[in-house]
């Protein structure tokens, strides 16, 4: 009989291996999944023993299936009541693809209406839907004008092998992470008493299924939680032979774990993952065979590897390991960097199989893969790599083409640098927007950071804008790819220098996924003041560069001057007011991570002291409080911002206030600067011809890097009205 084993992409070939092994008369890989031949109880085996696998179809009719009618009429011409007895429970899963039948849904609705309509026919009972734990699960398929309608014998996914239940971000499937440790080459390792390392463990997959490896234990013997249940209560399935089948693997089970050595390190930056992962190892009974841990990887050391591994004659033992990524690459090169580094630090003799977010981010290790595989986790493709040993030479660099499209970023981006190296090199330009959507379907903006103590090594701060909803997933990230793909190319950086934000499709909408969290500064120059940014921990980079102008505008009034800053974020405009020479400086900010920031900003200039007096405080609220005079007020609020510290705060509805109690503030012949880059934004002049006189001065504030978008901000020069 011919029956079908479904896998994840990239998986196929070492499924038909698996399954030729486990006694199957041929195997033939297809795509995402492998044409078996062989008898039932050699189903029934894999369902329990193939650790790769996603499903394992047992096919009952093959038809022509040209339309929704030939749909219903192929699946009810079958003998519904020998697969089926009266009581028992009913699932469809559905696949089609074509033009006929576009809809999985109501396909696997027409199934079910054929099945009951058959059995209602034949003895006048029908079965009901469990969607749940059915007692027989149909899987549909329609491709290319054909449906094949297949019992799944395991009653639902394979992965879920009945152990994980705490689970943490992102857990790795059990079948991709059994995928990682036969590619590393696991099954041979851990038969010489080879230890088994995952230096950034989560909540314990990959340790916890080679683990499992090592012991024999079958990865569907506890799938059901009652032990010896079959999967299915389909009426064909034979349950003396999976009776059979699950007492010898109950023994082949009892006698691993009771040998199991403790040779198994797993460890984490994060306890709530931690906390998991001995929740999961304790549930799949290897738990007295794992040594779980937090722990920065960086932090490892070679007397931390099991005992086992620590023998003169050990074998080499295993790293596998899955370092984090989202479904946007939105990760931190440095990591990857840190991770191969310590690798070949600890265990330079081991071997490794790592998965890595894609290519670029395998290559940022630093190890020379011996073999590289596709995978997809989920719909995401990765980069598996294999590293045999772990400590080799230096690798070579790895030079991919432009795709047609990077190709085109490329040429846009040399065109503008090309166009603005006068103006750049006459102003002494360093942090500029070299990109902005210049090609609408390549929506990002790229900004170039050059820091003071190495000129010659830029970094790139590339920022995503969210894509129309119609635009594909996929397409927004093999565009984005692409950019950054062709900005490497142009100036030269490795990936680790790239800081990319990516938007992330979530409930209300378009979002920013999470930031790193590496606290890594650059001291960068502007002018003549040395302002620290910081590209990887939050959406902004602590320098609006928009606002260089008006930065320099102030720099060159403030001599002498009293000046304050509202809403003062890191304080850029405030450290050119003290290099240029005011003679005192007032800072307001709410966040006193800010504050810091600006701190440390004027200490890189060698400025501090009581002449510069940094405020933690709502700035509307102390603005109305404050008595105070100033000869010179920079106010760039946000366009919205709520605080348990502090009321809700919204540009259009409190800016007359904001300007009435600035203006209060302002000496007889002072000047107030206010900007926002709210793109709606309307100002009351009506209501401020009461108190100021306001010139707009919006055009002589976009700086030439920005005149593509001069929607970027809007600006404002005030002084008091006499009288």
């Amino acid at each position: 009989m011919k029956f079908f084993a479904s896998c994840a992409k990239g998986l196929e070939y070492l499924l038909a291996d698996e399954l030729l092994a486990l006694g199957c008369a041929r195997a033939t890989a297809a795509v995402a999944g492998v044409n078996v031949e062989g008898e039932l109880v050699d189903a029934q085996r894999a369902v329990l023993w193939s650790h790769l696998a996603s499903r394992v179809l047992w096919p009952l009719t093959d038809y022509d299936c040209p339309d929704e009618a030939a749909l219903y009429a192929g699946a009810r011409a079958l003998p519904w009541h020998e697969h089926l007895v009266p009581g028992m429970t009913l699932a469809v899963d559905a696949h089609v693809s074509g033009e006929a039948i576009t809809h999985a849904r109501f396909a696997a609705q027409r199934i079910k209406d054929a099945v009951v309509d058959a059995m209602r026919e034949h003895d006048g009972t029908r079965p009901d839907v469990d969607l749940e734990d059915p007692d027989l699960r149909l899987n549909l398929v329609v491709r290319k004008g054909r449906a094949i309608l297949s019992v799944d014998l395991g009653g639902g996914p394979l992965h879920r092998r009945g152990w994980r239940q705490a689970r943490h971000d992102a857990p790795l499937k059990e079948t991709l992470a059994a995928a990682v440790l036969a590619r590393g080459g696991w099954g041979d390792l851990q038969r010489t008493g080879a230890a088994l390392l995952d230096p950034m463990c989560g909540s314990g997959t990959l340790l916890i299924e080679g683990a499992l490896i090592a012991a024999d234990v079958a990865p569907g013997l506890h799938r059901d939680g009652v032990s010896g249940l079959a999967p299915s209560r389909w009426t064909g399935f034979d349950r003396d032979a999976w009776r059979a089948l699950h007492d010898e693997a109950t023994q082949r089970a009892e006698a691993g774990l009771a040998a199991l050595a403790p040779r198994f390190l797993g460890t984490d930056l994060d306890p709530e993952a931690i906390t998991a992962a001995r929740e999961n190892a304790a549930r799949a009974g290897v738990a007295h065979a794992l040594d779980l841990r937090v722990a920065d990887l960086r932090s490892l050391q070679p007397a931390d590897l099991p005992a086992t591994a620590r023998a003169g004659d050990a074998p080499p033992g295993l790293v596998v390991t899955n370092p984090p990524y989202d479904a946007r690459l939105a990760v931190d090169p440095a990591l990857y960097r840190a991770l191969g580094q310590t690798l070949q630090r600890i265990a330079p003799e081991w071997r490794a199989s790592l998965l890595c977010g894609d290519e670029d981010l395998a290559h940022v290790t630093g190890l020379r893969a011996r073999k590289r595989y596709r995978m997809f986790n989920g719909a995401l493709e990765c980069s598996l790599i294999v590293v045999e040993p772990l400590a080799q030479g230096p690798r070579e660099e790895i030079v991919r083409p432009l795709s047609d499209g990077a190709q085109m970023v490329a040429n846009r981006l040399r065109k503008t640098l090309r166009a603005t190296k006068r103006w750049r090199a006459q102003e002494g330009i360093t942090c500029y927007r070299a990109y902005d959507a210049d090609l609408p379907e390549y929506a990002a903006a790229i900004d170039v950071y050059v820091p003071v103590d190495t000129p010659d090594a830029p970094w790139l701060h590339v920022q995503e804008y969210a894509a129309p909803s119609e635009i594909p997933e996929d397409v927004t990230r093999r565009r984005l790819a692409d950019l950054v793909a062709a900005a490497r190319e142009v100036f030269e950086v490795p990936r680790e220098r790239v800081a990319v934000k990516t938007r992330a499709k979530g409930k209300g909408g378009s979002k920013y996924g999470r930031f790193d969290a590496r606290g890594e500064f650059l001291t960068v120059r502007e002018g003549d003041a040395l302002l620290r940014v910081n590209l990887f921990d939050y959406l902004d980079t602590g320098l609006f560069l928009d606002h260089r102008p008006l930065r320099a505008r102030i720099a060159a009034e403030a001599p002498g001057m009293r000046v304050l800053n509202l809403f003062c974020y890191t304080g850029a405009a405030t450290v050119q007011a003290a290099v240029g020479g005011a003679a005192q400086t007032t800072s307001v900010d709410l966040s006193g991570t800010y504050l810091q920031w600006l701190a440390d900003n004027l200490a890189a200039n060698g400025i501090g002291g009581p002449l510069h007096r940094l405020v933690q405080a709502d700035a509307v609220s102390w603005l109305e409080a404050e008595r105070g005079e100033y000869d010179l007020v920079f106010c760039d609020p946000p366009t919205f911002s709520n605080s348990a510290r502090a009321d809700d705060f919204d540009i259009q509805r409190e800016h007359v206030r904001l300007l009435q109690a600035a203006v209060r503030r302002l000496a007889l012949d002072g000047v107030l600067y206010f900007s926002n880059n709210f793109r709606r934004f309307r100002l009351d002049v009506d209501a401020l011809a009461a108190f100021a006189d306001c010139e707009e001065i919006s055009a002589e504030t976009i700086p030439p890097d920005f005149a593509r978008n001069p929607r970027i901000h809007r600006a404002w020069r005030l002084r008091r009205r006499v009288g």
